[in-house]
């Protein structure tokens, strides 16, 4: 793995990570969490009641909802509102986040109560949705602790099985490269996204061959490359709430 990279990190190493939690003074669970220079504000409201479709089962609802600021990239970008409708890339990186945190949530435990997490991608310089997930999933947390400390979830239910978190990996000029940003990505030969819980299973795999198609060895290089940095992830939000 001695692929130079543009900004002087090592093919296995994430970037720079920062969690900073209560970002909004009136939400139920708020963060800004950065990767390098990829910055998300993931906002966790909690709501008493379910859909519909849901009264009566005794079981909650958790869910997410993604976009992107018209300046988090290079050039403006029209704000979807506007346009009347949701883009399919929109739509697929919300109902990823959604999945992945339900799946290391218990709705039972939850109760009939609804969390709709808000990931806004501010800046964009590669892995938003993956920067989402781990932030959605610390303001997930801190939304749960409110709910409790304020008596719609009971003290001794424990809606979160685990954490979960996301981290991006791909192949550049055949190395296995963790977490790229915007410049690596573009160029890659294969790119990938790896959602893992944090005991290292796999919740979600998506990869594609931009380029050349890749063989099982390299598969099985981004797969360990993926459960590292999702490992490393881990800690990093444990430590931020610990706070």
């Amino acid at each position: 793995m001695s692929e130079a990279r543009i900004d002087g990190r090592a093919a296995n190493e994430l970037r720079p990570i920062k969690f900073t939690r209560n970002w909004l003074n009136n939400a139920e669970g708020s963060v800004l969490v950065e990767f390098g220079n990829t910055r998300v504000l993931c906002v966790a409201s909690f709501t008493p009641g379910v859909p519909r479709w849901l009264t009566g089962s005794g079981k909650g609802w958790v869910t997410s909802e993604y976009s992107m600021l018209p300046r988090a990239t290079h050039t403006r970008s029209d704000r979807e509102s506007v346009k009347g409708k949701l883009g399919g890339r929109t739509q697929e990186i919300s109902r990823l986040v959604g999945r992945s945190l339900r799946a290391v949530v218990d709705t039972q435990q939850l109760g009939e109560n609804t969390i709709v997490v808000d990931c806004d991608v501010l800046q964009a310089d590669g892995g938003t949705r993956t920067a989402a997930i781990t932030g959605a999933y610390v303001a997930l947390m801190d939304a749960i602790a409110w709910a409790k400390a304020n008596g719609h979830v009971a003290a001794n239910r424990n809606p979160i099985s685990q954490g979960v978190s996301a981290v991006s990996v791909g192949i550049i000029n055949g190395v296995p490269m963790l977490d790229l940003c915007y410049h690596e990505d573009v160029s890659a030969d294969t790119d990938m996204n790896i959602v893992c819980t944090a005991d290292g299973n796999f919740v979600e795999v998506q990869g594609t061959a931009e380029g050349k198609p890749f063989d099982r060895a390299l598969l099985n290089q981004l797969l360990d490359l993926g459960v590292k940095g999702c490992g490393e992830l881990s800690a990093l939000q444990q430590a931020a709430l610990a706070l």
